[in-house]
């Protein structure tokens, strides 16, 4: 007589399971350059600000050259795209690397060579914008290449999600330190040489370069390949409306925190110690939210990673109800940590939704949607909060994340989409 068998059950992953990933040759040697890469592009902010500071340069010019670097990337940011996806992410990326190598060296040597007028630093830092708006859009669409087991692929997007949550906290520190010591110069040397490492390993994939146009194919023009990448994108509800929740985010939620926090910090809560305790205390949540993601596939990620956005709204909501330090800490403990969590969902789903050919494409027009809104955001905070008071701007940006994003799971494309296999 047969025996009926029971199912083994699958058994809970080890935290070095978790890392797995690592054994993958060509997503090892990326994950240490682009590693090395932003721990670099960390630090370069720092000695950038006080190049300018040190020139003879205020607020006004300092504000100009940090939109030098902000304008270019959004206005490349969709040319990377189909560019990324035409050439192959590979070898855009590695163009993007050595661009900002050249750039980052070329600014340090002009600082060394005394102190360069604001004009010029404008047009270095503009070009640094370049390559990042050429960079951006391949990242996305690189990392399925490099991940051979499906299973890998959330792993290795929370690691990089890690990589960037540590270079934030330990990259503008190591920057303060060796601009005191050395000069903003220095910074900007060791940036140009992360960017190397970085190149380095890109160089290193085993990925094939790809054509530009195969034998016997007719190229379609730029506009033509942006349009289809735009029908992919609107064609999924899931994600056109995600992105627009995002983008309202970073209007209504989180620009206005970044203005109005280190303000109401400076009035009730301590001044910059607070705010400094508050932005670590987030920049620690998101590392052990990424640790926690580690191994984590939920089957409905969009829904989860909804949920989870809620969380944003709690350190607006704490500065809003004037609650005490600690208490605004551990909420933007807790946002930083849901956020991590939320980035890596929403990353691998979309990676594995949409065809190999458009994710480049996709990649820009997200980042260009969910981000396009944050400097008319940090331009109003100010004013606004000076008319209806900062506590109702913060209030009104915490109920507007909570409220839209109940109203996205509302959404059955959203609520219901499950994780499942790339397609290829």
């Amino acid at each position: 007589m047969a025996t009926e068998t029971k199912p083994v059950p699958e058994s809970k992953p080890t935290f070095r399971d978790r890392l797995s990933v690592l054994s993958e040759h060509d997503f090892r040697w990326f994950f240490a350059g682009y590693t090395i890469s932003l721990f670099g592009s960390s630090m370069a902010p720092v000695a950038v600000a006080f190049a300018v500071l040190d020139s003879g340069g205020g607020g006004s010019e300092l504000g100009w050259v940090m939109a030098a670097r902000i304008l270019p990337i959004v206005l490349v940011l969709l040319a990377g795209g189909v560019i990324a996806d035409r050439l192959g992410s590979k070898r855009v990326m590695l163009a993007a690397d050595l661009l900002r190598l050249g750039t980052q060296a070329v600014f340090a040597a002009v600082l060394m060579a005394g102190h360069p007028p604001v004009w010029a630093m404008v047009a270095l830092v503009g070009v640094w914008g370049v390559g990042e708006g050429f960079f951006l859009p391949g990242l996305g669409a690189l990392v399925p290449e490099l991940v051979r087991r499906e299973r890998g692929l959330a792993d290795a997007n929370t690691l990089l999600g890690l990589a960037g949550s540590v270079s934030k906290v330990a990259g503008p520190a190591a920057a303060g330190l060796l601009t005191a010591v050395q000069g903003p110069a220095s910074v900007l040397i060791v940036d140009a040489v992360t960017y190397g490492v970085g190149a380095l390993a890109l160089a290193r994939l085993s990925l094939p370069m790809r054509r530009a146009v195969a034998p016997g194919e007719r190229r379609e023009s730029v506009l033509a390949d942006l349009g289809q990448g735009w029908a992919e994108f609107r064609s999924r509800t899931w994600l056109w409306t995600s992105t627009v929740q995002m983008s309202l985010f970073n209007l209504l939620v989180w620009a206005p925190f970044l203005i109005l926090g280190p303000l109401t910090a400076q009035q009730r809560l301590g001044g910059a110690r607070a705010w400094g305790l508050i932005m670590a205390c987030y920049g620690a949540g998101a590392v052990l939210g990424g640790l926690a993601m580690l191994g984590r596939r939920p089957r409905r990620p969009l829904a989860v990673a909804m949920l989870f956005g809620i969380g944003w709204a709690l350190p607006s909501a704490a500065l809003a109800a004037r609650l005490p330090l600690t208490v605004t800490a551990f909420a933007a403990l807790l946002a930083g940590c849901f956020s991590s969590v939320v980035s890596t969902l929403f990353t691998t789903t979309t990676q594995q939704n949409v065809p190999p050919g458009v994710r480049a494409r996709i990649s820009s027009i997200e980042t260009l949607g969910a981000f396009g809104l944050g400097p008319v955001g940090l331009a109003l905070a100010g004013p606004v909060a000076a008319r209806v008071g900062a506590s109702a701007v913060l209030g009104f940006g915490a109920g507007w994340q909570v409220v839209t994003a109940v109203g996205c799971l509302a959404i059955p494309s959203v609520r219901n989409l499950r994780g499942g296999s790339r397609p290829r």
